[in-house]
């Protein structure tokens, strides 16, 4: 039984986690008081920190939402390779309180953000400013931003407190058998977080120039987050490999699941985008094209062209080795560059409604490591108040009695 075997092994999460989560706090709070004064002090500050946050913001959100989103994955299909990061899925699905918080700037922002947010007679473009009319009318309207937002959050945090509550149930002897009620929740949870997540992606995002629409803008959105997601898990069991129990739990089968999820996100990613844009080439309408006309030129073509390299194609082709794949030591750093890869996939979605050519400013720099400081403190306070594995669950005999607790790179 998982019960005997955890007897024999210590699941508490190692005094690193609660050294990194000190550092982070320190780093997060340093980074936002630099932050605010760049917002305060440098030329245009306001709208630069506000984009910036706004980027960042969505970054940082697309972790926790897509830690949630594989962990609803999870409870769907079954598998030792979910069971061995499901903590640390859960710790940065339960920083969205967190985040609610965070997205108070935002609102605060709009004005900064959003042109449908200010006085039509400051539009230039005649039929933007009669399209305007019609959705400041009728959705576009900062009443209905800030009560959607709440529903969004509302619904992942509800998700989110129930996921949480049934696992911490599986940490005392004789718990029941919460599986049927964890499938349960995660049938209709990842219909609803993908609704949610789209509606919010064109909120939050695709509203900043309400000039164009893209009915599959919400998926490279939500596909972007899973990415992320799984590769800060990885990130995560690279750190706690070094420690027990980890070092116990982490087999390369497992580590070997993760970046064939890994890979089977960055090619869903790169068909989603070029589906956009084959969508958008194909129909030639005016009100479509403007997003690519932006990013096509004035330097953006490059970042473009620097995103299909090496967020898809070199990843895709290292991705494709079956022992780099099985040793943790060497997924780690592909999965970093992946993340910074996501970073910059959202700077070229957001920032061309800014600037017209390729620019990067302080604030650019500095609020991700504000934000993500911040964030990361709490994800790591969050892994540290739990065991690693859910050691009276019974779906967790597939880690605790492997035939060996093999070490996560090969011999």
């Amino acid at each position: 039984m998982s019960a005997a075997a955890a007897i024999h092994l210590d699941l508490t999460a190692p005094p690193i986690v609660a050294k990194i989560a000190q550092r982070m706090l320190i780093l997060g709070i340093v980074s936002a008081v630099i932050s605010i004064a760049v917002a305060f002090l440098a030329p245009n500050g306001g709208q630069e920190f506000y984009r910036a946050y706004l980027l960042s913001f969505m970054d940082w959100l697309g972790v926790a939402l897509g830690s949630m989103a594989i962990l609803m994955i999870r409870h769907l299909t079954g598998g030792g390779w979910g069971m061995v990061i499901r903590r640390i899925l859960g710790a940065a699905m339960r920083t969205l309180p967190l985040l609610a918080i965070l997205f108070i700037p935002v609102i605060l922002g709009m004005h900064h953000l959003y042109i449908w947010d200010r006085p039509l007679d400051q539009v230039a473009d005649k039929h933007l400013r009669e399209h305007l009319e019609s959705l400041t009318k009728t959705y576009l309207t900062p009443g209905g931003f800030i009560y959607r937002a709440i529903f969004y959050f509302a619904v992942w945090n509800v998700l989110s407190f129930l996921l949480s509550k049934w696992s911490k149930e599986t940490d005392h002897p004789g718990s029941p058998d919460h599986t049927e009620r964890f499938k349960a929740i995660a049938g209709p949870g990842l219909i609803l977080y993908g609704f949610t997540i789209s509606f919010a992606a064109i909120d939050w995002v695709m509203s900043i120039d309400p000039s164009w629409i893209s009915t599959i803008f919400g998926l490279i959105i939500l596909i972007g987050e899973v990415i992320s997601a799984m590769c800060f898990a990885v990130v995560v069991e690279r750190i706690l490999v070094d420690y027990k129990p980890m070092s116990e739990m982490l087999k390369p089968d497992f580590v070997h699941d993760h970046g064939k999820w890994m890979l089977a996100f960055i090619m869903v990613w790169a068909y989603f985008s070029f589906s956009q844009w084959l969508i958008i080439w194909a129909g030639n309408l005016p009100a479509e094209i403007t997003f690519y006309l932006k990013r096509l030129s004035n330097g953006w073509g490059w970042v473009g062209l620097f995103l299909v390299l090496f967020h898809f194609a070199i990843p895709f082709v290292i991705l494709l080795s079956r022992p780099f794949k099985r040793n943790i030591r060497k997924l780690v750093w592909l999965a970093v560059w992946l993340m910074i890869m996501r970073y910059v996939d959202l700077f070229w979605i957001i920032e061309p409604n800014f600037s017209k050519s390729f620019a990067v400013t302080v604030a650019d720099i500095v609020v991700p490591f504000a934000i993500g400081g911040l964030w990361l403190a709490y994800f790591f306070h969050n892994l540290g108040s739990l065991p690693l594995l859910p050691a009276y669950d019974p779906q967790a005999v597939e880690v605790l009695e492997s035939p060996h607790h093999a070490s996560a790179s090969p011999a």
